[in-house]
């Protein structure tokens, strides 16, 4: 994967050659998808189809659109790829990539099939599947304060779904710091937020400091959270260290 810098934000690419394409595309078609209630069979928005809907309308398809390598040669080679997936830089450390214009209704097993087929990515660990279903949200990184109240008027406090994140615990863990912090309004005292080493303060920088051009909804995962200071490999002893660096960082 080459990296790539632009006005937008920081992008790595993945090309591809015209027989791992072709490849993709043969898996994307076949893939098992959730195909939903007859209640939400509802058209879909033609700017954001899913990559399989894109796939079956043409072979081509994908590649006039988000594996579009236009402007984007081998500086290697000069040579342009056959196509090209993009990944947006989701957190500040550099370790959480979206897949752009990736919308999909795959199987999660089918998605842990195919999208290891795009080029750089057969080792990769995905802490976020990709589904389409319909959300209302605001954006909040440009239209709320970091303790998610409006920001021209501190008495309409936000919480759950609304703001951003996604699933129960979050939108449930929102909805108790709000009810505090509208207590401590009321109290004449200032709001709080969680420290960021916690996994809650972690989803609550990301819902103040995402770009609110491409924001988008964000479940709890570890992947919002900083680095440990000394690197740990064994996947349960760093999660015990950084809830241990959480509740450390409660008691102040």
């Amino acid at each position: 994967m080459d990296g790539a810098e632009d006005a937008e934000g920081a992008y790595l690419n993945c090309p591809f050659t015209r027989d791992e394409y072709e490849a993709f595309i043969d898996a994307l078609i076949v893939a098992d998808q959730y195909e939903g209630h007859a209640f939400d069979q509802v058209p879909y928005f033609e700017g954001c189809l899913p990559i399989e809907v894109m796939a079956k309308r043409g072979r081509d398809a994908l590649r006039f659109g988000p594996l579009k390598p236009v402007g984007l040669e081998d500086p290697r080679t000069g040579r342009r790829p056959y196509a090209v997936a993009q990944l947006r830089m989701e957190d500040r450390g550099g370790r959480m990539w979206n897949l752009v214009g990736f919308q999909t209704r795959m199987r999660t097993g089918e998605q842990q099939r195919v999208l290891r087929m795009i080029p750089g990515l057969g080792e990769a660990e995905i802490l976020r599947f990709g589904s389409i279903h319909r959300n209302s949200y605001v954006n909040a990184p440009a239209a709320l304060t970091p303790h998610l109240s409006l920001r021209d008027d501190p008495r309409v406090m936000f919480a759950g779904q609304i703001t951003g994140v996604e699933g129960y615990t979050e939108s449930c863990a929102t909805g108790l710091v709000a009810g505090q912090n509208m207590a401590r309004l009321l109290a004449g005292e200032a709001p709080v937020v969680p420290p960021a080493t916690t996994m809650l303060g972690a989803l609550y920088r990301y819902l103040r400091e995402a770009d609110p051009r491409h924001f988008q909804p964000m479940n709890a995962n570890f992947g919002l959270l900083d680095d440990l200071d000394t690197p740990v490999r064994d996947k349960r002893r760093k999660r015990e260290m950084f809830a241990a660096r959480a509740l450390a960082a409660i008691a102040g």
